[in-house]
């Protein structure tokens, strides 16, 4: 039989080799880099704008580390030397680091220590990188205790939704991320896009929409803009949106950046939710409108030999153009916004096209106020535009009181189901066809009426005008345009002093 006061210490020591402390995993960080930076900037002032660029106080895991670098960035950015000396009377009265040195003698300890500031950069990005990583560490330890934590009757959507809105902005956070800025900031950025509009063809701040008149009007696609383009069915609301994201996309170019990313110089990688039509319906419009064939002939197969050269050749040189088409319908705010900040970190953006707003959803705790839901897919539009700082382009629906009127030009009362609409966008745009309404008041042949009726179609035909009805940094007006109904295509108005021999 075992002894008992055997088993008793046998037990005394198992219990005790459990208390013994086990390895554990520390967040990631490297105060030596953090250090050897700081001692670079204290050296040599210059060494911040290697680094400013990208790094702020919050990234240092060391609280003082960071502080010291707040401090640092301070006075240098006021035009002031940064030296353990100058530095030190904010620290003075900051608790010592131990018994051994206080915040000033560690200052100077950093600045002994710093050997170049050849490196700064690189100790920059290493303390920006573990930041990085501890940020993905909470978004991804939320995430667990988010899904052991939730109820049953919610939707793992929703939090995939929102982990993917998380991680987008902590991956955008040197783009979108950075708060208020100082207005010298902001005037070197307003500086740098005059510049840019100066070198781009056709002097726009914006994208070109390869409309010259509205292009004028409007200094082409602003980034960051809500664009409504709105109009009653049969107006060809789609076919202009597809037309500007053709010529957008057809004209991209792009240089590649020292960090090895790239820049847009000119047009534009478009995406292009299309909530109503499919892609191979939007693909056909477009191939109709560049070679110039029927789209029912091409629907229907009713074309040439010669004719399907030509589709097979524009179709080659169209499959190269960075234009993305999302054909899913009924989706929600959250998952479109999702969607694009997808498609900007995989292959870029530069402009977002939705057609139409009316068939987004919003959340559905508010889907059963439509009102209340077109408020949050609006504000969730001009939210997405800043973030990405993209155009988006958004076609709407008008109500029917339009047709109640004898003049049948859209105003921005006409906009349906909510003033959300024209609140919430910088710039509201109206397509309008007088051709489409002469077209149905035909007359019996041969009455006077008829004569009238002829008239007015001569003058109408083939013409079709963008009523702009708000611009917030612009003027307001009307501008013509042609428009091909077999084509499905809009084009710029040939006036009569461009036409040879008037």
């Amino acid at each position: 039989m075992a002894n008992p006061a055997v088993l008793a210490t046998e037990n005394l020591k198992q219990a005790a080799s459990a208390l013994e402390p086990l390895a554990f995993r520390q967040a990631p960080h490297n105060l030596e880099a953090e250090q050897a930076l700081l001692g670079a900037i204290l050296v040599n002032n210059e060494a911040l704008d290697r680094v400013s660029g990208f790094l702020s106080p919050d990234h240092f895991f060391d609280a003082l580390h960071g502080r010291i670098y707040e401090t640092l960035a301070t006075l240098i950015h006021a035009g002031k030397t940064a030296t353990p000396i100058t530095v030190k009377t904010f620290f003075e009265n900051v608790e010592p680091i131990d018994a051994n040195m206080t915040v000033p003698q560690y200052l100077g300890r950093l600045a002994a220590n710093a050997t170049t500031i050849i490196n700064a950069a690189e100790y920059g990005r290493t303390v920006y990188d573990l930041a990085t990583r501890r940020a993905l560490i909470v978004i991804g330890e939320d995430m667990v205790n988010t899904a052991y934590e939730s109820a049953v009757d919610q939707a793992p959507k929703a939090q995939i939704e929102e982990a993917e809105s998380r991680l987008y902005s902590l991956a955008e956070q040197n783009k979108y991320g950075k708060g208020f800025e100082t207005f010298r900031s902001a005037l070197t950025n307003a500086i740098e896009m005059a510049n840019s509009a100066f070198q781009r063809s056709g002097h726009l701040s914006g994208a070109a929409t390869g409309l010259a008149d509205l292009d004028n009007k409007l200094g082409g696609l602003q980034r960051s803009d809500l664009i409504i383009l709105a109009g009653r069915p049969s107006m060809g609301k789609t076919a202009l949106a597809t037309n500007i994201a053709y010529n957008v996309a057809k004209a991209y170019r792009g240089e590649r950046r020292a960090d090895g990313s790239m820049e847009t110089v000119d047009g534009g990688i478009v995406g292009f939710f299309s909530l109503e039509m499919s892609s191979e319906q939007l693909a056909t419009r477009i191939l109709s409108e560049q070679t110039e064939i029927g789209s029912e002939k091409i629907r229907r197969g009713m074309i040439e030999e010669a004719e399907f050269r030509k589709l097979s050749e524009v179709a080659s040189e169209m499959s190269r153009i960075p234009l993305f088409i999302d054909q899913t319908g009924g989706i929600t705010i959250a998952q479109l916004s999702a969607r694009a900040r997808k498609l900007k970190r995989q292959h870029g953006l530069d402009m977002l096209v939705v057609d139409y707003l009316q068939l987004l959803s919003g959340s559905k705790s508010r889907s059963d106020n439509r009102v209340q839901e077109i408020t949050e897919i609006t504000t969730g539009l001009k939210a997405l535009a800043k973030e990405l700082n993209v155009p988006v382009m958004a076609l709407s629906q008008l109500s029917r009181q339009v047709e109640n009127r004898e003049d049948k030009r859209p105003q921005l009362s006409d906009l349906r189901e909510s003033g959300s609409i024209e609140q919430d966008a910088d710039v509201v745009m109206f397509v309008f066809r007088e051709e489409y309404y002469i077209e149905r008041t035909k007359p019996a042949e041969g009455t006077p009426e008829f004569a009238d009726w002829m008239t007015k179609m001569s003058q109408a035909s083939g013409k079709a005008e963008v009523i702009i009805g708000k611009q917030r940094h612009g003027p307001v007006g009307t501008v013509e345009l042609s428009f091909e109904g077999q084509f499905t295509r809009f084009g710029n108005l040939a006036r009569d002093y461009m036409i040879p021999g008037r």
